[in-house]
């Protein structure tokens, strides 16, 4: 039986990424993604597919990136769709990329909370999993938070927020719990900027929670269609049963959160 490993993370190697080219100037951007997105994420879920103009001296036309969660799925559309007229009497060019991923990307980044969320639904459907927040608590050391003032009015305030989530797959009998710490210093100009920062925090320390309890999430698709979920945990990642006051988390600043898009995404390959 063939087996296919799904991890929530950003896809880094180049067996998961195919090349589209020598895609004429007769269509739009907007054509060319919606008919390329049609074709491809027909093979499994793709982490991103984006379109590119050609680079001078290239003739005018366009290239595509495709990046694939699976490499299973990237090999069998390369195979499907090499030279096949998807959008143009002329047949297209579709290969696997042959850039090599440095040694310390191998593992990729933790994907975004938007497409673990994508990646979910997308094999478990809308009802294949549950979150629960355990804990969501104000962590603010209320020592060190005494108001500084600013020149200009105001005062700088500072914030720190602690999430710990469960993650339950009901279907598959599995669960698992992520955890997050949020800490943020700002100038404060009234309680309204206070409500809204502490909503702000809030919503993203839950988010980030979640996304730490789905990176160890393994979604093993079979040759039949079926998908199994597991958990790869590591020392690091065990947490309490029953949390009493202390949280075993990842901490991150705000400054973090300021670009939540996965860098890399938009970078232009040079194909002439």
């Amino acid at each position: 039986m063939d087996l296919d490993i799904l991890e929530f993370r950003v896809p880094v190697e180049s067996n998961k990424t195919l090349f589209v080219w020598d895609i004429p100037p007769s269509h739009t951007e907007d054509q060319i993604y919606e008919v390329l997105f049609s074709v491809f994420s027909s093979f499994g879920p793709l982490y991103l597919l984006k379109v590119f103009p050609n680079a001078p001296p290239s003739p005018p036309g366009s290239y595509c990136l495709v990046k694939f969660f699976s490499s299973s799925h990237a090999s069998s559309a390369q195979r499907s769709t090499y030279g096949k007229k998807l959008l143009q009497s002329s047949p297209l060019k579709v290969r696997l990329s042959s850039r090599q991923t440095p040694h310390f990307l191998s593992d990729g980044r933790p994907l975004s909370h938007a497409r673990c969320l994508d990646l979910a639904n997308h094999c478990l459907g809308f009802n294949g999993w549950t979150s629960d927040i355990i804990t969501l608590k104000e962590l603010t050391n209320e020592e060190e938070e005494g108001e500084d003032e600013v020149e200009g009015g105001g005062s700088r305030r500072r914030l720190k927020f602690g999430c710990l989530v469960q993650l339950c797959f009901p279907r598959h009998n599995v669960s698992h719990r992520g955890a997050a710490v949020l800490e943020d210093s700002f100038t404060c100009s009234g309680p309204e900027v206070l409500l809204q920062r502490r909503c702000r925090m809030q919503r993203t320390v839950r988010e980030r929670a979640l996304q730490n309890a789905f990176s160890a999430v393994l979604l093993i698709l079979t040759g039949e269609g079926k998908v199994m979920v597991e958990v790869s945990q590591t020392s690091d990642q065990i947490l309490p049963e029953q949390p009493e006051g202390l949280l075993q988390v990842n901490e991150f600043s705000w400054g973090e959160f300021a670009a939540e898009e996965e860098e890399g995404e938009d970078e232009e390959w040079n194909l002439t």
